[in-house]
């Protein structure tokens, strides 16, 4: 019963409105404060962790979760060592590749490309590529055919369409009787893939793995794309592959995965994320300053009342417990209606994008801008835990001094004008 009527006391002021409405509009606006602060948190940390999916699945899906490279910028014995990573259970896929800077000309149009030449029968164990194909397939591409897949915004950049000659210049000039004359060599378009990804989309180009090593000199493939079990353990399990390799391919391979060919861009999301979480925070601790200035004109009010309990017998101990178990109420009420709330807007946040985007007439994710172009969102109920907790312990921080000041009320001085 002791401890029945510290909560009944301290719930009866959270919910009392007879007396003093201003103390409970007061009260009412600083859980809405601390709903509005989780409210925020919860959404964006959702959209960060909605874009780190997204980039992560688009740059593995297009650039292999890791890649195993010749030192000597040739892999010549390429079905060695993929025999070799076939061996290791986590790995289920293996394609060799050849890449290459180049140009790509049609008509007046020119753009610098990436060009990457595959085997279309084993791509699709390393990427996503054969998914994105929007016009042709990888089997169009057939060794001594020159055909070539191109992005959708390259294509479009080109003014060229599916079955259009392009022209593929090399980085590397021939000497001839004439002079010194650039490489170069037709193609014809027999594919177009998009990822919505416009820097894949608009500087990637694809032909056939025989094609490519002719074209560019290489001698064969110039690597191997792996994909694993895992991608978040990708580095791992690659350098396992290859830890115990033949004395004859030890000196000549390298292995890098996702991560360290993209290291900046996910060093710059944990940083961003890292950051708006403190930021954030900050703003649910300003909320929980209303709970203070709450709380201390509640003291200021029940004067009266907490000198009848501390002549009933209440001890200090019990007066500050009232005072707690008020703030702990508004904070918990704020943080469930923030959790209810941030929760509802992170697994519509697209939803409501769209249609805003829809009504203003604006893009607010241009392709040519942002490697994606639709706002993600991915909610971690590990994230949500810890908000809605980090917010109530900031309520519950700023219930300890007015609670202090309400347990030093002295009953003689507060019932003298009484």
């Amino acid at each position: 019963m002791a401890g029945s009527y510290r909560s009944f006391i301290g719930l009866r002021y959270v919910m009392s409105k007879r007396r003093n409405r201003f103390i409970s509009f007061i009260s009412l606006l600083a859980a809405l404060g601390i709903a509005l602060g989780v409210v925020v948190l919860i959404t964006v940390l959702s959209v960060v962790n909605g874009f780190e999916r997204a980039l992560t699945e688009h740059l593995v899906g297009m650039e292999a979760e890791a890649v195993v490279i010749g030192y000597d910028g040739a892999l010549v014995h390429w079905q060695d060592v993929a025999a070799l990573a076939h061996q290791h259970e986590d790995i289920t896929g293996v394609s060799p590749y050849v890449e290459s800077a180049g140009m790509v000309t049609f008509k007046e149009q020119v753009k610098g490309v990436m060009a990457r030449g595959i085997l279309p029968q084993t791509e699709a164990q390393v990427s996503f590529l054969a998914e994105k194909m929007i016009a042709g397939e990888l089997a169009a591409l057939a060794p001594g055919e020159y055909g070539i897949i191109l992005g959708a915004d390259l294509l479009a950049r080109l003014q060229a369409q599916p079955g259009d000659t392009v022209t593929l210049v090399a980085p590397a000039a021939r000497i001839t009787p004439a002079g010194i004359l650039p490489r170069l060599k037709r193609f014809t378009v027999v594919g177009v893939y998009d990822t919505d990804m416009y820097e894949f989309d608009s500087a990637i180009v694809f032909t056939h793995l025989d094609d490519a090593a002719r074209f560019f000199r290489t001698g064969g493939a110039t690597g191997l794309r792996l994909k694993t079990t895992d991608a978040r353990r990708a580095s791992r399990i690659s350098r396992e592959a290859f830890r115990d390799v033949p004395a004859h391919l030890s000196e000549r391979l390298g292995v890098i995965d996702w991560t360290q060919r993209h290291v900046n861009y996910f060093h710059s999301i944990q940083m961003t994320k890292k950051m708006m979480f403190v930021i954030l925070v900050l703003i649910v601790a300003v909320a929980a300053f209303n709970i203070i200035a709450t709380l201390m004109m509640m003291v200021t009010d029940k004067q009266a009342d907490i000198a009848v309990l501390r002549t009933l017998g209440a001890a200090p101990a019990d007066i500050m417990q009232i005072f707690i178990i008020q703030g702990a109420a508004l904070g918990g009420a704020g943080a469930l209606l923030g959790v209810a709330g941030g929760v509802a807007l992170a697994l519509n946040i697209d939803t409501i994008v769209a249609t805003l985007e829809h009504y203003l007439q604006v893009q607010f994710l241009s392709p040519e801008v942002y490697f994606i172009s639709e706002l993600p969102s991915d909610l971690y109920w590990t994230d949500v835990a810890v908000i809605a907790g980090a917010a109530f312990a900031c309520a519950l921080l700023a219930t300890l001094y007015p609670a202090w000041r309400a347990a030093r009320t002295r009953p003689a001085e507060a019932l003298r004008y009484e």
